[in-house]
């Protein structure tokens, strides 16, 4: 799975270098980008899964979100355990797409 993550990251970043980035070291990443960590995809790793409350004092939450959101100019802290409920109740599962049944990929004919 890493090997496909990397894979993807590099494809992502090369298409699109004004958005994102996936240089690991701090210093040499551009400023502005999002980052595609694919290294949290190696064994071992462990992640904040969505809706996660993160161990901060306004207990922000892993949100799914939309790209006009991401134009607005949201903040991580828009998301808190006291108004994602809320959210979810507004505007739905953004997540729910990603985690329906629709076949499989094959991730070997990404293996470099």
């Amino acid at each position: 799975m890493s090997t496909f993550a990397k894979a993807l990251a590099v494809e992502l970043t090369s298409r699109h270098p004004e958005l994102m980035t996936a240089e690991d070291r701090v210093a040499k990443r551009p400023p502005g980008r999002v980052l595609i960590d694919y290294n949290q995809n190696a064994w071992g790793r462990t992640l904040a899964s969505v809706y996660s409350v993160r161990p901060r004092p306004l207990a922000t939450v892993s949100t799914p979100v939309t790209w006009k959101e991401i134009e607005k100019g949201i903040r991580i802290e828009d998301f808190r355990i006291d108004n994602v409920p809320a959210r979810l109740a507004k505007v739905g599962d953004l997540w729910r797409p990603l985690v329906e049944k629709r076949g499989c990929v094959d991730l070997g004919r990404y293996d470099v």
